[in-house]
């Protein structure tokens, strides 16, 4: 039963169990056995090249300079102008842009496993909505824990997890079950977006509001190295709890019947990974706030070109990601120099034609 749920799973015009030649090789391209070290390659060098461009222009190997210099390498050090903005600056903001591209592409092609609905993404839990009203509650209102003022990415997460609390809550005990927590979700985001608006409108400031519109629309400037460690670590363990259970998610294709067949337990699994995306998703939007489209467009296009097995799947749905968000970030921060823009504007306008284009590409194929 396994392996003919495997062989269902096989994308549109690969070949399985067929002879040598050229079907072959297309076969390989689409399981992403090519394609994924490629990507992997394609990242290495956008990071590389992302950390170059900016306002001041710097040639490789000064990046390179101040990277040996930072790790102990018997290199020649960088004057600490340049040092200071590719250690401090750029490079912590490439590896997040990386970083938040990478967990919510997983989180979307995840979610859109669970769910069976192909516009599923990261937000779809409330997380989105309730970082929002975090974020908002810290920068307008001044919250304060103890003796000192919450920053922004602490009230963000916490605003998160209420949402997802919330979420679970309203779910009850059927939790598992995606039509419920889909239902809950939007309920939940509703809920939190109304008492966004009602805190900006009833106590806001001119700067506060430019604040709060900024951060809402999505922004990596606050990019540091804590914060890249901290969503480094969530959305590693994130991506490899949610490799683990790829075959669950090539069964949750065929239904719920399907997967509890196969000796797995779907109310349990769900839970389990709507759990995982939901924290994966809230540690990134504290970090980046609300960045949308990634998660929703850049699993669909990967699944165009590879097909749906979630082993292959989600690693290069995380390298796609990172990719698509560094460049995009890049350019929100030069295009428009000396001004810049959020990179949530830029990933909208992106993905929408994107999306389009994908969803066009795969009502001709079927």
């Amino acid at each position: 039963m396994t392996s003919s749920v495997t062989s269902s799973l096989a994308p549109t015009g690969s070949t399985v169990g067929a002879g040598r030649g050229s079907s072959t090789k297309a076969g390989a391209w689409r399981s992403g056995r090519y394609i994924l070290p490629l990507a992997v390659i394609l990242l290495l060098l956008s990071i590389a090249a992302a950390v170059t461009v900016g306002s001041a222009d710097l040639p490789v190997d000064s990046v390179l300079r101040a990277v040996g210099t930072h790790l102990g390498l018997p290199v020649r050090p960088l004057p600490p102008l340049p040092d200071s903005i590719v250690w401090d600056l750029r490079l912590p903001r490439v590896l997040l842009a990386a970083l938040v591209g990478a967990g919510l592409a997983v989180c979307g092609a995840v979610l859109q496993a669970l769910t069976r609905n192909p516009l599923a993404d990261p937000f779809l839990l409330g997380v989105s909505s309730g970082a929002s009203t975090g974020a908002v509650a810290v920068l307008v209102l001044g919250i304060q824990l103890g003796s000192g003022p919450i920053d922004l990415t602490t009230g963000a997460f916490a605003g998160s997890v209420a949402a997802f609390g919330a979420v679970l809550l309203l779910a009850g005990r059927r939790a598992g079950e995606p039509t419920r927590i889909v239902l809950a979700g939007v309920a939940v985001s509703q809920l939190f977006s109304a008492v966004t608006s009602l805190i900006v409108i009833s106590d806001a400031q001119t700067q506060d509001t430019r604040s709060v519109t900024f951060w809402l629309l999505g922004s990596l400037t606050a990019a540091s190295w804590p914060a890249v460690a901290l969503s480094a670590a969530v959305a590693g363990v994130g991506l490899v709890v949610c490799w683990a259970n790829a075959t669950a998610l090539d069964a949750f294709a065929f239904g719920a019947d399907t997967a509890r067949s196969l000796g797995f337990s779907p109310g349990r699994t769900r839970l389990l990974l709507f759990g995982v995306t939901a924290l994966v998703a809230a540690t990134l939007v504290a970090a980046s706030g609300a960045i949308g489209f990634v998660g929703l467009t850049v699993p669909h296009a990967v699944r165009f070109v590879i097909g749906s097995r979630h082993r292959a799947l989600l690693p290069t749905c995380a390298v796609v990601g990172a990719i698509f968000l560094i460049w995009a970030d890049t350019a929100a921060r030069t295009v428009f120099s000396p001004q810049e823009l959020p990179v949530g504007v830029l990933t909208a306008l992106l993905g929408v034609p994107m999306f389009a284009l994908v969803m066009r590409r795969r009502a001709g194929t079927s």
